[in-house]
């Protein structure tokens, strides 16, 4: 009984590994549309999270490539294209990405708590922080670090937020005061359509309060590993089976598009869950009999 148990287990742990490794190196394209009174132009967006330095290929080229075969009007960018505590050679990867972007795409890019973290730390930290953020400049990207742009074309407001690192803790969620967005964003776009870039969605009710029409946010992987009905088993604060894992989500009118991600950090674990490249399609709402 003993040599057939360890043979199963031997078996499994061999599948469970190459599906690791060949969604660890694979990235999928998901499409949302959105509809909206407040919009006035078709426009389409390329929505990137949680890269930590990946690459698809020399320069990130099958990433670059799926990006020009889309063509959108712009990219947004959710936070953790870099991780923190890789230091300068494997930074150049998303130096290079952005750059790559940057020169083809408006690319609006909001923080997430690797780019956060490195800006805050002493030495070394800050000054691959600084050499980072020189390098988005030089590229023509401005992060949008809790500040705003309008594209009246469309009738748009694209908002970047980057939120305390208390509210990236480890198994607790700290409740997020009632008047804490307005005070960091000041007061949601009125009349137009507000597009939140913020990293965590675990606060999506409080982004929706605030304001947003649309949230696009990364942070959680997808949950490392999904399984069938239960979705994403992990999520960065170490609790089981997230509610937000990844897909669309909805409240009181807001609508969230949470990213999967693109790479992983620490442990290389995706298992049945490839990177995900989005794509937003923003559309005039349409008049319906």
């Amino acid at each position: 009984m003993f040599p057939v148990i360890l043979t199963v287990i031997i078996i499994l742990t061999c599948f469970f590994l190459c599906v690791m490794y060949y969604d660890c190196n694979r990235f999928v394209t998901v499409e949302y549309e959105i509809e909206s009174p407040k919009i006035t132009k078709e426009c389409d967006f390329v929505l990137l999270a949680d890269l930590h330095n990946k690459s698809f290929g020399e320069q990130n080229r099958r990433l670059v490539r799926k990006i020009e075969e889309l063509a959108p009007d712009g990219i947004l960018v959710a936070g953790d294209v870099l991780t923190a505590f890789e230091r300068k050679r494997k930074h150049q990867v998303a130096i290079n990405l952005m750059q790559q972007l940057g020169e083809k795409f408006p690319v609006y890019y909001g923080m997430g708590n690797h780019e956060q973290r490195i800006g805050l730390e002493p030495g070394e930290g800050r000054e691959l922080y600084d050499i980072y953020m020189e390098s988005l400049h030089q590229a023509g990207i401005e992060p949008l670090i809790n500040e705003r742009v309008s594209l009246p074309a469309a009738n748009l407001n694209i908002c970047g937020l980057q939120i305390d690192r208390r509210y990236y803790r480890k198994f607790s969620r700290p409740g997020m005061p009632e008047n804490y967005l307005a005070e960091t964003l000041g007061k949601a776009s009125d009349g137009q359509f507000q597009i939140l870039i913020a990293h965590n969605p675990e606060y999506f009710r409080e982004y929706a309060a605030w304001g947003a029409d649309l949230t696009v946010s990364g942070h959680m992987h997808g949950g490392l590993m999904r399984l069938p009905f239960l979705g994403g088993v992990i999520s960065p604060r170490l609790t089981l089976f997230p509610h937000y894992d990844g897909g669309k989500f909805e409240s009181e009118g807001s609508v969230m598009i949470l990213s999967r991600g693109l790479g992983t950090h620490t442990l290389p674990v995706r298992i049945f869950n490839p990177g995900e490249l989005v794509v937003i399609h923003l559309r005039p709402a349409r008049n319906r009999q």
